[in-house]
């Protein structure tokens, strides 16, 4: 589902005790959201419920972010990131995302479970400029080639910080 939603520049603060949760299904459909959701996206359970996740992308957050996701969770591995996410009415909105393939009792993978925080201020900073980065790369590269330039621009900035993925996104929330 494409957002076609008008970004404003106000931002929603989280409240340091705010956990938003939402399940999906195998292809990113919301089957489940709670209060915290609601409230902060500014969107009832009925309209987003068999939706897309996608409803609350921002368009700040680049695609390759997104295909680096899917490529975790396709190997059964948590996912840790921060995202930019835009509400029912434009606002923005950032967290500190884990999100896990969920299993069922034969040790399937039925779904994707979502548990989101508030991002620290610091960690934001550093965000903002290197998805402003991947975005640029992915202009450049073109709509077909984005993804794959974004996330090979960012395995180049981990690189030069000898550093992972997870090391690095973790270091940023702990900060």
């Amino acid at each position: 589902m494409k957002n076609r939603i008008q970004p404003t520049q106000q931002e929603v603060q989280l409240r340091e005790n705010d956990m938003i949760v939402s399940k999906t299904d195998l292809l990113g459909r919301i089957t489940y959201v709670n209060r915290a959701f609601m409230r902060i996206s500014d969107y009832p359970g009925r309209d987003v419920l068999g939706k897309q996740h996608n409803v609350i992308r921002h368009p700040d957050m680049p695609r390759g972010v997104y295909r680096l996701m899917w490529e975790t969770l396709k190997k059964e591995r948590e996912f840790f990131g921060l995202l930019k996410n835009i509400t029912a009415n434009g606002d923005y909105y950032w967290v500190f995302a884990n999100v896990t393939p969920d299993l069922d009792g034969e040790g399937v993978i039925v779904g994707y479970d979502s548990v989101r925080r508030r991002a620290p201020a610091a960690a934001i900073r550093v965000a903002e400029q290197l998805y402003r980065d991947m975005l640029r790369v992915e202009r450049e590269a073109g709509a077909t080639r984005a993804p794959e330039a974004s996330v090979a621009y960012l395995q180049g900035v981990l690189a030069e910080q000898q550093t992972t993925y997870d090391r690095f996104v973790l270091g940023l929330y702990q900060q």
